[in-house]
C-alpha cells in the first residue's frame, strides 16, 4: 500500500456535532452493495444483525440501522462501503462511500461513536471541477472523489455561427480568422463565467479542463483562481464522439495521489522543525500534546486500530487523558487509543487535520 493509499484528513466540520453528543451509540462499518444477487444482500444483513445482537445494540437502534441499509437504493456494479451512527432508534448519520472498505467490518455499541473508518474515507476525499470545454461551449461537472459519481452541474452553449476558421484566400480570409477566433472568445468567456461561479461555490481542491486545445486555452486564462497550481489541464478531448474518459480519470487519480502524499510530507517537515521541538511521537507525548490544545497535525499508524491500547475519552476538556479519568474531575469511559485519539484531536478546532499515517510509529502531533 502507498503513503497516499495509507494517509487519511479529517475535516473536523463533518465530525463536529457527533463528537459533542456523548450518548449510547451504534456504530456500523460495513460493506455497500455490489451488484450482488438479492440472497446475497440479504444473508450479509442477516449476519451484520447478529453482530449488532452480540454487540449490546438495542432493538431500535437495531431496527433504524436495517431499515436504513434495507433502503439503499441502486446497485453499483463496483465495491462500496457504508458507515452508520445511531442513538435511541434513529440514525444520526448515514454516508456511503465509492470504493472497498479501508479496513476490517466495524460492529459497536459503546458511548461514543466510533469515528476512525468514517475518517479514512473522509480524509480521502477531494473536491473537484470538471471543466470538457470546446469551441461552441462546455460541460461543467463536480465530483466528490472517493464518494459519488461525477455529476453535471452545468452545459454552457455558446455561438455556433462561423466557428470553424475558413481556408479562404485574401481579404475574406483574414477577416474570418479574426471572426472565429472572437466567436471563440466569447464562448470560452460565458465558460469561464460559469465556472468561476462555481469555483466561489463549490471551492474545489483540483480543476480539471479537457477538450480543444485552443478552447482550454482561451478558457484557463479567464478563470478565477488563486493558485493556478490547482489547475490541471488533460490533454484529451472528452467531448469527442467516441471518446474515453481514461485520460481525465488517469489524471484526477493521479493528482489525487500526489495531493496526499504532499500533505504528508507537509506534516513530516513540519514536526521536524527547529530539531523535532515543535513535534510530539508516541502515545503519551500526543496525548499532552492534545490535552493542551497545541496539536495542528496528528499523524496515526492505521496498526493501531488493531492494538489492544485503550486510553480514556472524557466527556469535558481535556477530552482524553491516559489514565484515571478522576484526575481532571471528568467522566470518562476506556475506549481505542486510536479512537481516543480521533476525538481529541476532533475537540481540537487547532487541529486542522487528522491523518492516518505510514506504519513506524504510535502516532505524532505537531
Amino acid at each position: 500500500m502507498t503513503e497516499a493509499e495509507m494517509m487519511t484528513m479529517l475535516r473536523i466540520d463533518d465530525l463536529e456535532f457527533l463528537l459533542h453528543r456523548p450518548d449510547t451509540w451504534t456504530t456500523v462499518y460495513t460493506d455497500g452493495r455490489a451488484g450482488e444477487p438479492p440472497g446475497t444482500v440479504q444473508r450479509r444483513l442477516d449476519a451484520l444483525q447478529r453482530g449488532l445482537d452480540d454487540a449490546g445494540a438495542p432493538e431500535p437502534d437495531r431496527n433504524a440501522i436495517a431499515s436504513a441499509l434495507g433502503a439503499e437504493s441502486g446497485s453499483p456494479a463496483f465495491p462500496s462501503s457504508r458507515w452508520l451512527a445511531a442513538r435511541d432508534g434513529r440514525v444520526e448519520a448515514d454516508a456511503s462511500f465509492a470504493g472497498a472498505r479501508l479496513g476490517s467490518e466495524r460492529v459497536t455499541h459503546g458511548a461514543f461513536p466510533e469515528v476512525v473508518p468514517l475518517l479514512r474515507h473522509l480524509s480521502a476525499e477531494q473536491r473537484i471541477l470538471v471543466i470538457e470545454t470546446e469551441r461552441a461551449g462546455a460541460r461543467l461537472s463536480t465530483e466528490q472523489v472517493g464518494r459519488a459519481d461525477r455529476r453535471t452541474a452545468e452545459v454552457v452553449d455558446g455561438l455556433e455561427d462561423q466557428i470553424t476558421k475558413v481556408q479562404a484566400g485574401g481579404w475574406s480570409h483574414a477577416n474570418y480568422q479574426r471572426h472565429a477566433e472572437e466567436v471563440w472568445r466569447r464562448n470560452q468567456s460565458e465558460v469561464a463565467s460559469a465556472a468561476n461561479h462555481l469555483i466561489d461555490e463549490v471551492r474545489p481542491d483540483h480543476i480539471f479542463v479537457t477538450g480543444d486545445v485552443r478552447a482550454r486555452r482561451l478558457l484557463i486564462e479567464d478563470l478565477r483562481v488563486p493558485d493556478s497550481g490547482r489547475i490541471v489541464e488533460v490533454d484529451a478531448d472528452t467531448l469527442a464522439a467516441g471518446s474515453a474518459d481514461d485520460a481525465l480519470d488517469r489524471a484526477i487519480e493521479q493528482t489525487a495521489t500526489r495531493a496526499q502524499q504532499e500533505l504528508l510530507e507537509d506534516a513530516r517537515n513540519r514536526s521536524a522543525e527547529g530539531g523535532g521541538r515543535d513535534g510530539a511521537a508516541g502515545v503519551a507525548a500526543v496525548v499532552e500534546a492534545l490535552q493542551q490544545a497545541r496539536a495542528d497535525v496528528v499523524v496515526l499508524d492505521p496498526r493501531m486500530s488493531e492494538a489492544p491500547t485503550e486510553l480514556f475519552a472524557l466527556t469535558e476538556e481535556p477530552w482524553i487523558a491516559l489514565s484515571h479519568a478522576e484526575d481532571f474531575d471528568v467522566d470518562g469511559t476506556r475506549v481505542a487509543a486510536i479512537e481516543a485519539i480521533a476525538r481529541a484531536a476532533g475537540h481540537d478546532r487547532r487541529a486542522g487535520a487528522l491523518r492516518r499515517g505510514v506504519p513506524g510509529g504510535c502516532g505524532g502531533a505537531i
